[in-house]
Parts: structure tokens; C-alpha cells; sequence
């Protein structure tokens, strides 16, 4: 059963689409039929750049395991990483 209910969300990073490397400002995620993977349902995460129109666009399809799985592992590595190492906050540099 699909929910028709999309999460949107800000971003700030980059992604490789067909067209090469582009600016990720927006993503979507979504649990619906997905296009390639072979399940009924997918977890499907969107990320894109609306200015820059549809090539600028890189999707995956992910099993509720991996899609939790990924969670997961997002969360250890940033847990292991020093606090705001890749924050978007400006960084002072040392002479």
C-alpha cells in the first residue's frame, strides 16, 4: 500500500546525476512503487536541484532494511566524526 506521503527537505551538498556532478539544494523521500528496484515497495530518496531542472537529479530505491540500515550508519559516522566537521557553519583556520 503506498502512503502518497512525500517528505520534503532542504539540503545543502552535491550529486552525481546522468549530466555529471550538480548542487543539491532540495530531496524527497517516500515509500511507493519503485521504477527499477525489483520489490513491490521501496523507500525512494530524491535528490535534487529544482533550478537546474530534471537532469539534475540522482535517486535510490532502498528496502525498509537498508533504508534503516543507511539511517544508521549516517548517524555512527557523524557520532564519530568532532562535532560540526561537516557543517555548512564557516570554520577558522589556524595559522
Amino acid at each position: 500500500m503506498c502512503t502518497y506521503q512525500t517528505h520534503t527537505v532542504e539540503l545543502d551538498g552535491a550529486a552525481k546525476g546522468a549530466s555529471g556532478w550538480f548542487t543539491v539544494t532540495g530531496g524527497a523521500v517516500y515509500v511507493d512503487h519503485p521504477f527499477h528496484a525489483g520489490h513491490e515497495h521501496t523507500v525512494n530518496i530524491a535528490f535534487t536541484n529544482a533550478a537546474e531542472g530534471p537532469s539534475a537529479r540522482a535517486a535510490v530505491e532502498l528496502t525498509e532494511e537498508a533504508a534503516l540500515a543507511l539511517v544508521d550508519a549516517i548517524q555512527k559516522a557523524l557520532a564519530a566524526a568532532p562535532p560540526g566537521l561537516a557543517s555548512a557553519k564557516p570554520r577558522t583556520r589556524t595559522a
